[in-house]
């Protein structure tokens, strides 16, 4: 924190050059706005870096220091999806509940990020930044886990989950 408020010192907000400093972000998600199955231990996590970010706001916004998460929805091509989207469904099935119809991608979270640390972002401080094309407000139609013919509540009551997903626990080691 001493750098960036230095860096904020710097760059004092609003600036006439158009130099920013004293940025923090972080990288949240949405699963804890309305909850999933499957991923508590994500939405805990997450709702702790919203709260964070909340809190580092007020702290460190009277020294110049603004601190906002971004939260990205579905984005292709990323070891999120990679293992959280089942490999059964087709691109359709998946953005199926997304309201702007598609994942994400890179660019548009790394766009949100250089709106959040440029100049037009100065005034944008204790947020959320939701980047997922209002996916989170339709999250029942995320199909995390999921494969044909599961469906909600069943699939939990019965204890089945998808064979499909990609298992990101290492493998113990044979020695």
């Amino acid at each position: 924190m001493p750098y960036l408020i230095e860096s904020a010192a710097r760059n004092p907000n609003p600036n006439p050059s158009g130099l920013t400093g004293g940025r923090f972000l972080s990288v949240s998600a949405t699963f804890h706005f309305t909850g999933m199955p499957l991923q508590s231990h994500v939405s805990a996590a997450k709702a702790a870096i919203d709260s964070l970010m909340g809190s580092v706001a007020i702290e460190y916004g009277p020294y110049g220091v603004t601190a906002n998460c971004i939260a990205p929805g579905a984005i292709a091509g990323t070891e999120g999806m990679e293992r959280l989207a089942s490999s059964q469904h087709t691109r359709d099935e998946h953005t199926r509940g997304i309201p702007s119809g598609r994942w994400g991608t890179v660019r548009d979270i790394a766009d949100a990020t250089v709106y959040v640390f440029s100049d037009a972002g100065n005034y944008v401080n204790g947020t959320n930044l939701v980047v997922d094309g209002a996916g989170w407000r339709r999250q029942g139609g995320l199909q995390v886990g999921l494969d044909e013919g599961m469906t909600y509540p069943n699939f939990l009551l019965t204890g089945k989950i998808s064979k499909n997903l990609k298992d990101g626990r290492k493998k113990p080691a044979k020695l």
